[in-house]
């Protein structure tokens, strides 16, 4: 009997106590294959809504300078910026992957609690009144008007070198910062295609709607998905930031909901106090 028990325990593999064994958490997926639904919607989300909103304004832009200059310089700026932001992509994206995984969670989370600040001091500041809503109709409007009043110039194989110039610092600008979120949130969960993809469909969507409408997309509320990317980017920073460091989160991946969900709420907060001063002030 004991004997038998012996051999048994001996055969049995390291780690099989009778329990299943909690799944390593390398970003949301682990050794044992295990992902976190919630961290990876909250993932998805955050780099669709993110390169959306970049997306929009970046088609008021190419949409001013295709109306007004021509269609065709207007094209070859936004093939050119891509070909650029692929480019970025391509050499930025294996260079994280072979960075040692707490190096990468302090890096991610440092850049994600950067843009995630930003983006939230804008959207809390626009969302109390502090500061003018994006008004992508109006925008629009001042492209136009400033496209309308310089004169063209020839480039080879370019017929019109401002559109293409307007064209291409709109893509690129926009685009660059939502490139190195989508990076920097792939690389951490080993799933750069993954975000490649979310950022690419979000895109798509943008473009298609650009096409069919042949307008800004102004009733897009995007100030509103603003405030949402810079929440979510933030909570994304804190926890990735804090396990790069050494900490480690009670419930481990399912703190991020919490962290996200006290984000929101210090967000909200902080536009409630604002908005009384002005109030305060006004009276």
């Amino acid at each position: 009997m004991r004997t038998t028990y012996r051999r048994r325990a001996m055969a049995r593999p390291q780690g099989a106590t009778g329990r299943s064994s909690p799944p390593c958490r390398d970003g949301f997926r682990g050794r044992t294959g295990y992902i976190n639904p919630v961290g990876t919607a909250l993932l998805l989300l955050s780099v669709y809504l993110a390169c959306a909103v970049e997306a929009v304004e970046a088609l008021t832009i190419v949409l001013a300078a295709g109306v007004t200059r021509g269609w065709r310089p207007a094209l070859q700026g936004v093939a050119a910026g891509l070909l650029l932001l692929g480019a970025v992509v391509a050499a930025l994206g294996p260079a994280l992957t072979v960075l040692p995984l707490k190096t990468l969670r302090l890096v991610v989370g440092g850049l994600l609690l950067t843009f995630g600040l930003q983006w939230l001091r804008k959207a809390i500041l626009r969302a109390s009144g502090d500061k003018d809503l994006r008004d992508e109709a109006a925008a629009y409007r001042r492209q136009v008007a400033a496209a309308a009043r310089v004169t063209s110039s020839k480039k080879p194989f370019v017929d019109d070198w401002y559109a293409f110039t307007l064209s291409f610092k709109g893509v690129v600008l926009e685009g660059l910062e939502v490139a190195f979120i989508a990076l920097t949130f792939g690389a951490n969960q080993h799933g750069v295609a993954l975000a490649a993809l979310a950022a690419v469909a979000a895109v798509l969507t943008v473009a298609a709607a650009g096409v069919v409408l042949k307008a800004p997309l102004a009733r897009v509320p995007e100030n509103t998905m603003k405030f949402a990317v810079g929440v979510m980017l933030t909570g994304f920073g804190i926890f990735w930031g804090a396990a790069g460091a050494g900490a480690e989160w009670p419930g481990g991946d399912a703190a991020l909901p919490v962290i996200v969900a006290y984000v929101l709420a210090v967000a909200a907060t902080a536009v409630w106090v604002l908005r009384r001063r002005r109030a305060v002030w006004a009276g």
